[in-house]
């Protein structure tokens, strides 16, 4: 966006200019398509800007509310410790937790009944408890396989907060995840594929029950890990070939926002994955392709075309920035014989997209190699 307008000088009149302003001149040539575009993009751009005013704001706001009562509430570290990246994040997810198990241990000492003494009646749902200390481990560990994985000894502190995490809520489908994840980093593939099915274990089938019935029960969607741990997910279920359990996270994404560029993505690269699979499996039998396997290798090429052209149109519709995505993207599309023809597997945009960004992918991790 452009700066602040300038003062007008004194007692000297403004001379009206009649050369031909270059950006009007520019969108002279533009198509009325490509006008659009470029105005959603501006209108983006100046929201980005408003967001990360108001973020600086709240920033201010929780570290005046640390000045101010650093031992009670452990929210603002947690809030703090997403903001920040590195060890400074560490530093304050690290505080956050001490916060936590003080007030934790508080609430132990007030409801252990005393001698002639009713008990207290049941927590409060707004009170701390030991899965927001597992999740608040969970955070520093994936620090360390991020932001801090070439710091001397950071394999070995990932593992020791993955375990801290697990110690306080041993069934985290995000702590779990986090050490398949961890495993896998390490080579120790089989463990990290236990690790991996016992987490998606713990959400998938209820979410596929909840999609099937329409509830909304908030236990449930609680149970439901982020919508980025889930990008994360797919992308685990996929190098461990769980292809089909992969297509199920990646379908639910889909149906709670489809304007995501990566999810598109991973969609039509395991439905790319399943066709290579079912034909590495013809050819090893040595067989005639039967009249069923030709029906399914078609549906599974026509899907895998079609997510993938969704992937590469909302790309471009977003402004996004991850060449090596987009030209695996096209490498894929080149092999499947080209983008679908035709609007059907256009995905609508929304009026108030923000533009993606590296910074914004960071959040669920870098594409997958290949």
């Amino acid at each position: 966006m452009g700066g602040q307008a300038k003062g007008k000088k004194k007692n000297k009149p403004k001379r009206k200019n009649n050369r031909p302003n270059k950006a009007d001149d520019e969108c002279v040539v533009l198509s009325p398509q490509e006008r659009m575009k470029l105005r959603m993009h501006e209108k983006a751009k100046k929201k980005t800007a408003e967001k990360y005013s108001a973020q600086q704001l709240l920033e201010k706001a929780f570290m005046r509310a640390v000045e101010l009562s650093p031992d009670v509430g452990h929210s603002k570290y947690m809030y703090l410790g997403q903001i920040h990246t590195g060890q400074e994040a560490v530093d304050y997810y690290t505080r956050g937790i001490q916060v936590l198990l003080s007030t934790l241990d508080k609430q132990t000492q007030m409801t252990q009944p005393q001698a002639g003494a009713a008990a207290p009646l049941d927590e409060g749902p707004e009170l701390p408890t030991v899965k927001d200390v597992s999740v608040a481990y969970c955070s520093i560990a994936e620090i360390y396989l991020t932001d801090l994985c070439m710091e001397e000894g950071a394999p070995d502190k990932c593992r020791e907060f993955i375990d801290s995490a697990l110690q306080y809520h041993h069934d985290n489908p995000e702590a779990l995840q986090l050490m398949a994840s961890y495993l896998f980093s390490t080579e120790r593939n089989q463990e990290g594929r236990e690790y991996l099915l016992k987490s998606v274990g713990l959400w998938l089938p209820a979410q596929k029950q909840s999609a099937a019935s329409s509830s909304t029960e908030e236990d449930m969607q609680n149970d439901i890990p982020p919508y980025e741990s889930r990008i994360t997910t797919a992308k685990l279920l996929i190098e461990a070939e769980e292809y089909e359990m992969a297509v199920d996270v990646v379908e639910g994404l889909l149906e709670e926002d489809d304007e995501v560029v990566q999810v598109w993505y991973l969609s039509g690269w395991v439905c790319y994955l399943q066709l290579e699979k079912a034909k590495d499996q013809q050819e090893r039998e040595g067989r005639e392709v039967t009249e069923e396997e030709m029906e399914e290798w078609k549906a599974l090429k026509e899907a895998a075309r079609l997510h993938l052209t969704n992937a590469k149109k909302l790309y471009s519709k977003l402004r996004c920035d991850d060449q090596p995505l987009l030209d695996h993207v096209e490498q894929l599309l080149g092999e499947l014989g080209g983008e679908m023809e035709g609007e059907e597997g256009d995905p609508d945009v929304d009026e108030d997209y923000e533009p993606c960004s590296d910074e914004e992918e960071d959040d669920a991790e870098a594409p997958m190699e290949h």
